[in-house]
């Protein structure tokens, strides 16, 4: 019951935030590269329920990782097309390193600054996630299997890469579920959310001037 209570007011409204702007940044940016698709599509919204995926949405919130529906692209509008290609590609998941950032900074500050009070509180945990959340979000997408970020980086750069993942895209969903399931992406996915959060927070405090922040959910180091 207790977990279930923490999903809903912890973790339900960070993985909507961060799913919003990692598709909103992908849209945005391909619109700004002179790419009207996302906007004729609806995807310049920060509506949450613009961009969900069934599937990436659930494994966000049992597996701390997961996706959003793609933001459609026509790469033929660019000037440039691998370098805008890879630039909107890696537009969801800087943003959501920006979002794990500023979280750590509010968790912070209501760390050195707050008061004691529901709401702090309530902010003060809803911070440690959203940072989490955004972190495991934007590392997730960067591992190189379709139909993450990863893949369409590397694609953009080894052309025999993007013929490969052609090939295998009726079942890279498949693949993903299958990698995650057998726990076989959790030790580099873990290793790589800990040194960014590491190094984040280490530089969040350097700011601060804050020692270790314990939160109901952990302890940011």
């Amino acid at each position: 019951m207790y977990q279930f209570f923490q999903t809903l007011i912890y973790v339900a409204p960070a993985t909507l935030f961060a799913v919003s702007l990692h598709e909103f940044a992908h849209g945005y940016v391909s619109y700004k590269l002179g790419d009207m698709t996302p906007k004729y599509d609806g995807r310049l919204t920060l509506n949450p329920f613009k961009h969900l995926d069934v599937w990436g949405t659930l494994c966000l919130l049992v597996f701390h990782v997961g996706w959003a529906k793609p933001v459609r692209i026509n790469t033929r509008n660019y000037k440039n097309k691998k370098r805008d290609t890879i630039l909107v590609a890696a537009a969801g998941v800087v943003m959501n390193f920006l979002l794990a950032f500023v979280c750590m900074i509010l968790h912070g500050l209501l760390y050195k600054y707050g008061s004691s009070g529901l709401i702090l509180n309530y902010l003060y945990v809803l911070t440690y996630y959203g940072a989490v959340l955004n972190i495991g979000l934007g590392v997730f997408n960067l591992i190189p299997i379709p139909p993450l970020d990863g893949s369409n980086i590397l694609a953009e750069i080894f052309p025999r890469v993007a013929e490969f993942y052609w090939k295998i895209r009726p079942y890279s969903m498949w693949i993903l579920l299958l990698l995650l399931g057998t726990g076989i992406l959790d030790v580099p996915i873990s290793l790589l959310n800990s040194a960014v959060i590491n190094g984040m927070w280490s530089f969040v405090k350097a700011i601060l001037r804050v020692g270790f922040v314990t939160t109901g959910g952990g302890t940011v180091i």
